[in-house]
């Protein structure tokens, strides 16, 4: 059995590359070694490896990372290794709503929204009255999304199933060996022990639903129910044994028992020394029997905002989720940045950061076809491996692509039509130098996928300088507002663009830089805020070489000489 306090001390929690083997490994490699020891001495036909969420709001983006993503890179590598490997997420839908004021606000009066405190999560309604429950409103914005973060080879099952199944045998065997398992909860529990006669099963009210506020008094196992009282409303009854749940410690161990799972990660707040992690595996072991899963422990991932940080929260509703993700970027562009992070360092993501994530991973992406090294054998480790796994399906492809700039993308897909996407982007990004003459059909899938969800970044996260729109005429007033010596330069620097070789970013930018040669700071400001206005109607744009290589050579200097 690994305790918690054991896994909390290896190297591969904290370091990015460790040594495993005798070799220097990505972590996620070092671990899979660690894990594939342990799963050999259990001598299994097949290996279990489980997440498990509770639905009690926001589905956001951290909770990809150590309860799917994570073990997914892990079944992935051990397959390949020749291991049978299943994987399971298991929702906890029995849970109680909790009723906090974020849980409330989602319904439209949030007031009478107070009635559902305590109810079994499956069953508080969805607060816009569309589907069958709160589960699956929000759910809806991460579950169909799996499939575009894995390989598709993830079975979601949820407690309220496994109640009327499997567990079911496991409830009735946690009553039998109550006093067992009341000695050990309350070791860890310490000034509220469960009295003796304790039945550590929740059954739901029959009379106002609530699951949080009701005792089990008496079992009747031929009849497969629970006598309770609610001290909620008062009532006294029967409920089935299926209507209800465990003690959230044994139902942790249940889930163990009825999917035979063999690894799964878990939040740093269950790995602390004495805590539920190790009340959970001693349980398993004392009273089940059983061998508790290898555990691999990991930090929160926070919400990168203008005002700072702070921890995604489903029930506080803070965070982003998968298909926010999916609308401005690539699945595998977050897996990297998972993959890049070990499990116990912090991870901060935040949409308006999206080109700073696209730019580290073409980095690695360089790195991983050795166009490029940092200088550190470690860290080139670290980028290459994370790239690597980074693919939903298959590997990289076997020569490196095209690495059009995101924020270029985010221009070429505000200038252009969205009609001439397709036959027209292409040839812009050929004429400034982001895309070779004969691209590959990857290249040209890059750039068609990432053209919906970079102009759809500049419409949502961009800052305001990025929001663009070329004007297509040049209006009087503005015209009018330029000075006459500004006049002058901006045809000057049309005649310096008009006799260029090649019209792409960098001859651009050289020719601007050698026009502006001997400038002062306030003379190339007040020419850079014209420059701007004639373009796209106002004081700032994206940088203007770019901006420039993006639109037609005949265009940008017919507008500089118009002036």
């Amino acid at each position: 059995m690994v305790e918690a306090g054991d896994i909390r001390r290896e190297r591969f929690l904290r370091e990015p590359v460790v040594e495993s083997k005798g070799e220097l490994k990505h972590w996620i490699d070092a671990l899979v070694d660690w894990l594939e020891e342990r799963f050999k001495a259990r001598s299994k036909d097949v290996y279990v490896v489980n997440g498990g969420l509770s639905v009690s709001g926001l589905q956001h983006v951290g909770r990809l990372r150590g309860e799917v993503v994570i073990p997914e890179v892990v079944r992935r590598i051990l397959e390949s290794r020749g291991l049978q490997v299943r994987q399971y997420l298991t929702l906890y839908t029995q849970d109680a709503w909790k009723g906090k004021e974020s849980q409330r606000r989602a319904f439209s009066d949030p007031e009478s929204a107070k009635r559902y405190t305590g109810w079994p999560l499956v069953r508080v309604p969805d607060p816009k009255g569309e589907l069958p429950s709160w589960i699956d409103r929000f759910w809806a914005d991460f579950g169909p999304y799996i499939k575009d973060f894995t390989d598709g080879k993830v079975e979601v099952v949820t407690t309220t199933d496994m109640y009327r199944g499997k567990l079911l045998e496991f409830v009735k065997l946690s009553i039998a060996r109550r006093e067992e398992i009341r000695q050990i909860v309350n070791k860890y529990r310490g000034r509220k022990p469960y009295p003796p006669g304790w039945i550590p099963f929740e059954p739901r009210c029959q009379n106002c639903s609530r699951i949080d506020t009701t005792e089990a008094l008496e079992v009747d196992f031929e009849n497969e129910r629970v006598r309770y009282r609610c001290r909620g409303c008062g009532h006294e009854g029967w409920a089935p044994l299926w209507d209800g749940k465990l003690n959230w410690r044994i139902e942790w161990v249940g889930v163990w028992w009825a999917l035979g799972v063999d690894f799964e990660p878990y939040g740093k707040d269950h790995a602390t020394p004495g805590g539920s992690r190790d009340s959970a595996n001693e349980l398993a072991v004392k009273v089940y029997g059983i061998m508790p899963p290898e555990g691999l422990p990991y930090e929160w991932v926070s919400l990168k905002t203008r005002n700072g940080e702070s921890d995604m929260s489903s029930s506080d509703f803070i965070g982003f989720t998968p298909r926010e993700w999916l609308e401005v970027a690539h699945p595998e562009v977050l897996r990297f940045l998972i993959l890049r992070t070990p499990p116990m360092r912090k991870l901060s993501l935040g949409l308006r950061e999206i080109p700073l994530y696209y730019d580290q991973y073409y980095r690695a992406e360089r790195v991983y076809y050795r166009v490029e090294s940092t200088g550190r054998r470690e860290e080139d480790i670290l980028l290459s491996r994370s790239y690597e796994l980074s693919y939903t399906r298959g590997k990289p492809p076997s020569t490196m692509p095209a690495q059009p700039p995101y924020t270029h993308i985010a221009i070429l897909a505000q200038i252009l039509p969205e009609e001439l996407w397709e036959s027209e982007a292409p040839r812009r990004l050929q004429r400034s130098g982001h895309l070779p003459e004969k691209p590959s059909d990857f290249d040209l899938e890059r750039i068609r996928s990432l053209l919906p969800r970079a102009k759809r970044w500049a419409e949502l996260y961009a800052p305001e300088y990025m929001r663009i729109k070329i004007l297509k005429e040049l209006p009087q007033e503005i015209l009018e507002q330029i000075p006459a010596e500004i006049r002058e330069k901006l045809r000057g620097l049309g005649d310096a663009l008009a006799v260029l070789t090649e019209w792409n970013e960098d001859a651009i930018k050289q020719a601007m830089i050698e026009y502006t040669r001997g400038w002062d700071s306030k003379e190339r400001k007040t020419f850079y805020r014209y420059f701007y206005m004639i373009f796209v109607g106002r004081e700032s744009g994206p940088r203007a070489a770019p901006l420039l290589s993006l639109l037609d050579r005949e265009f940008v200097v017919e507008r500089l000489r118009s002036v």
